[in-house]
């Protein structure tokens, strides 16, 4: 037996903390008041976006679905893996939900969280081919094209998501002399860390910094050809929906992905700082601790940020809004009517240009966590 231990065995609980860090954490309640709050808008702002499309006939278009199936994946991950998360800030461990609750919840994160990007950049796609050639935009948009688009999108997202899940499960204590530590089941990586760093590393380069360069090339181009298209100032006086409707959708777009960035990249610091250290000290430590924490802060607000600006910047999804709101919210948008009423689309048809704005507002929101063994690989430094 090492010296060093002698002095952790007085209790149990006393061993425990010494392998598996603190069971509760001290960021516990102010954490979960910040969560409820994010929970509360997203839910309720994710269920509208899906209410919207589905009541509204003018909402079911292609690009909505995108939009549609992307509110599904923030609400699987603020209903089911939120409540994971902050009951394991309240008991690190033991994990009760045993083996097919752990590979459920590993899964669910990789699975949501590559979901997310491959719909990000899906809809970046189609609005380049929008802009850039838009008789093919026009020829290929249909329902039937988006959903299976969503299928294998989905397929793809459940498949990669295997490596993660099969290397996770329930790892238990055990004391020096080989009997197990009661209560000591948490759910993390069972298999050599090597792998789990190369798995980590591999999708954080396949599913964040790959599809961001091919993004940002993407909106580079779409930005050139709007500023080097000088029929867009006779457009505008001929029919004046059609300037503003084109780049507006594109400006939404771009903000939701410059928003998507933004929340996914300490998610991808925190998975990818912890895959490279090897020898840990206690600054790292702290370092790694800090960013954990806002990670997961931002990880969980992506998923409740785009209801938000699609209402800030689209006026078909604010109108649609406020006719599900209840009473007084319409009563309200009587009084602001301009707030409210979107602008009815022109029936010419002026070359190309009616074919590229022939798309909805669409807009591809920031969704979703994956598991790096939760809040149990920052409680054990």
């Amino acid at each position: 037996m090492d010296v060093s231990l002698l002095k952790y065995l007085n209790s149990t609980e006393e061993y425990l903390a010494f392998l598996c860090g603190p069971k509760r954490s001290h960021l516990f309640l102010p954490m979960t008041l910040v969560y409820a709050l994010i929970f509360i808008v997203g839910v309720t702002g994710n269920l509208l976006v899906c209410l919207v499309i589905l009541k509204h006939r003018n909402m079911k278009t292609p690009t909505n679905y995108y939009l549609f199936s992307l509110a599904i994946s923030d609400l699987l991950v603020l209903i089911f893996g939120m409540p994971l998360e902050v009951y394991e800030m309240w008991s690190n461990y033991p994990f009760l939900f045993g083996a097919v609750g752990c590979y459920f919840k590993t899964a669910l994160f990789e699975t949501v969280c590559f979901a997310s990007i491959l719909s990000v950049t899906t809809v970046s796609v189609e609005r380049y081919i929008a802009i850039i050639h838009p008789f093919r935009a026009k020829l290929k948009s249909s329902r039937k094209r988006v959903l299976k688009i969503l299928v294998i999108l989905w397929t793809f997202s459940v498949l990669f998501s295997v490596p993660n899940t099969s290397i996770h499960g329930i790892m238990l204590q055990y004391f020096p002399n080989g009997t197990l530590v009661p209560d000591s089941a948490t759910c993390t990586v069972v298999k050599p860390m090597w792998i789990y760093n190369c798995i980590i590393q591999a999708t954080s380069f396949l599913f964040y910094m790959l599809p961001m360069g091919v993004i940002s090339v993407l909106y580079y181009l779409m930005g050139l050809k709007l500023r080097q298209d000088k029929s867009l100032e006779t457009d505008e006086m001929s029919m004046n929906i059609q300037r503003p409707s084109r780049k507006s959708v594109t400006k939404m777009l771009f903000v939701l992905v410059m928003v998507f960035a933004v929340c996914w990249a300490p998610f991808h610091i925190d998975r990818l700082f912890f895959s490279f250290v090897l020898d840990w000290t206690e600054p790292l430590a702290n370092v790694f601790n800090t960013i954990h924490v806002v990670s997961g802060v931002f990880f969980y607000l992506s998923s409740a940020v785009n209801p938000l600006i699609y209402n800030l910047l689209s006026r078909r999804f604010r109108s649609a809004f406020l006719n599900v709101m209840p009473l007084h919210c319409k009563s309200w948008n009587i009084k602001h009517p301009a707030d409210g009423v979107p602008p009815q689309r022109s029936r010419y048809i002026l070359g190309h240009r009616s074919l590229v704005d022939s798309a909805e507002d669409v807009s591809p929101p920031c969704t979703h966590r994956t598991s790096v063994c939760s809040s149990h690989l920052s409680t054990v430094l």
